[in-house]
């Protein structure tokens, strides 16, 4: 762990690491960038690619076409799932429509898909922990929507029941806040004694890493900055821990969102980054925070993270047929 924050007086950037793009993030848009540099447009992408407006509008550019439904993709066309997966329904009507699918599910998703296909075919009764009406929810709970509850608070498992307390499992969304769920699946174990869960959390290792990195910095700063669209729920996540913890904290899309009056009597400001918010973003408001002064910048770097996916067949097959079509770093 290294944490480089100054001793110095003056005006100061803590500039949080890991922070940004998670491995599914880049993933995702690798994705949707090789298959319109290998098959040109149109390609559709069911959905956002990620929860972040900067990124769906630079794709939007480049030739992808975002629709809420696979219903509005012409019949034989590419369309490419987004990171935050679909239900069985959606797999269905895309196979009935002759769609040529490209998958970009991140691979931790699919793991809390595959295991609430596991305990429900093993008789179990789910209760999934997360956000109503999220893109990642709403997949999940396509998987076993006859066995499946949804809570988003422990006040709601109160009034859960099930045919045999017995036999209940709990799955949750990757993206909550690490505390929150705990208080969750302590109310899961105290109205269920016997409820089992997945062998290895499903809060993906990213949101984990930058609350984590948040809680480390949040009491050397008298602000927190967290760029990323009002519809990402990790990003949300990492303003809601700052807050918790006594600090001020806003979510930004981008430098353009920052107002004068947060910046009035601060000398220590922390800045991170949602897991789908690009690194030009946060690199635009260190740029306009130097002109506010804040000039002392010095990056906290909490753990490393160097995870990587591997890319969907289709698009190895398209990259190996295109030598010109590159990969992100």
């Amino acid at each position: 762990m290294q944490n480089t924050a100054p001793k110095n007086e003056g005006k100061t950037l803590l500039l949080l690491k890991p922070r940004g793009f998670c491995a599914g993030v880049v993933r995702a848009i690798d994705i949707v960038r090789i298959a319109l540099e290998a098959f040109g447009p149109p390609i559709y992408v069911r959905k956002e690619i990620v929860h972040n407006r900067f990124v769906v509008e630079d794709l939007q550019a480049k030739g992808a076409i975002f629709v809420d439904s696979v219903n509005e993709v012409p019949e034989g066309e590419r369309v490419i799932y987004s990171a935050h997966g679909v239900s069985p329904e959606v797999r269905e009507k895309s196979h009935l429509r002759k769609l040529r699918v490209i998958d970009a599910t991140c691979p931790l998703v699919t793991k809390v898909h595959v295991e609430a296909v596991k305990f429900a075919k093993d008789g179990y009764s789910l209760i999934l922990i997360g956000h109503r009406d999220h893109d990642e929810v709403i997949g999940t709970l396509g998987e076993a929507p006859i066995v499946t509850q949804l809570v988003g608070s422990p006040e709601e498992v109160e009034s859960l029941t099930v045919p045999d307390p017995n036999r209940v499992a709990y799955l949750t969304q990757t993206t909550l806040s690490l505390d929150e769920t705990r208080d969750i699946i302590a109310a899961l174990k105290k109205k269920f004694p016997n409820i089992t869960g997945p062998h290895a959390q499903d809060i993906c290792y990213a949101t984990e890493n930058r609350q984590t990195a948040v809680k480390h910095v949040v009491s050397d700063a008298d602000l927190l900055l967290v760029v990323g669209s009002e519809n990402s729920s990790n990003s949300n996540r990492l303003v809601e821990v700052a807050r918790n913890l006594g600090r001020n904290s806003h979510l930004i899309d981008s430098c353009k969102d920052i107002q004068s009056s947060w910046l009035e009597g601060t000398k220590t400001i922390a800045l991170t980054a949602g897991a789908s918010a690009p690194e030009c973003l946060v690199q635009e408001v260190v740029q306009f925070l130097s002109t506010k002064g804040f000039d002392n910048v010095n990056e906290v770097e909490v753990m490393p993270e160097n995870v990587r996916f591997g890319l969907p067949p289709e698009i190895v097959a398209a990259i190996a047929s295109a030598p010109a079509v590159s990969v992100a770093e």
